[in-house]
């Protein structure tokens, strides 16, 4: 989520019966005035599913917070004492210092990483259009070498003339004819969506 969105949650937002945050408005402090507002687009407005660690760290934290009504928001600080907090954290660390947002980008780098794919990261995390998640396509890892591989399982199973193995590259190649079936079908989604 955006800082704006965090910085907006209250404790009515997080179902812990059901794992989940409801992120459907953004904090802005403009000239000393704190306002709550809508998000930024439409897609901004979801729901997503909490791991459990974050559910019972949210829990332990509600655990000590004192004197907040459901509604009131459940981090009390601005953004820039969020960027001085972590401009502080990264000096008393050694660590390169990073902005807030990049929280944001690992997090969406790591899901990439863990082999989710550009719909589902774009759901989690209120992209508006499929195309600012391919802007990470670059860490979408290349099918270049499993093609390659096929193609030489392919090939020496036509020089061992093992028709078996043969029957199994074929089943293979099946399920490889519905993935990209399955593929077509997402970018055609995703062309309905973003037209």
């Amino acid at each position: 989520m955006t800082k704006a969105e965090l910085l907006a949650l209250t404790m009515a937002d997080f179902d812990f019966e059901n794992g989940t945050v409801r992120i459907n408005k953004s904090y802005q402090r403009l000239k000393g005035q704190d306002y709550i507002t809508t998000p930024k687009t439409p897609k901004s407005n979801r729901t997503i599913k909490l791991p459990k660690f974050l559910s019972e760290e949210m829990k332990d934290y509600f655990a000590m917070i004192y004197d907040i009504e459901p509604k009131d928001r459940i981090f009390q600080v601005t953004k820039s004492f969020l960027h001085h907090e972590m401009e502080r954290g990264a000096k008393l660390s050694g660590v390169k210092k990073i902005r807030i947002h990049d929280l944001r980008h690992s997090h969406i780098s790591h899901l990439i990483d863990l082999g989710f794919s550009a719909v589902a990261i774009a759901d989690r995390v209120g992209h508006e259009s499929i195309d600012i998640t391919y802007r990470y396509s670059h860490l979408f890892p290349s099918k270049q070498v499993s093609m390659a591989d096929k193609l030489d399982e392919v090939n020496a199973n036509f020089e061992n003339d093992d028709q078996d193995v043969v029957s199994d590259v074929m089943a293979e190649k099946l399920k490889t004819q519905e993935a990209v079936e399955n593929d077509n079908k997402i970018l055609d989604i995703q062309k309905y969506l973003v037209g």
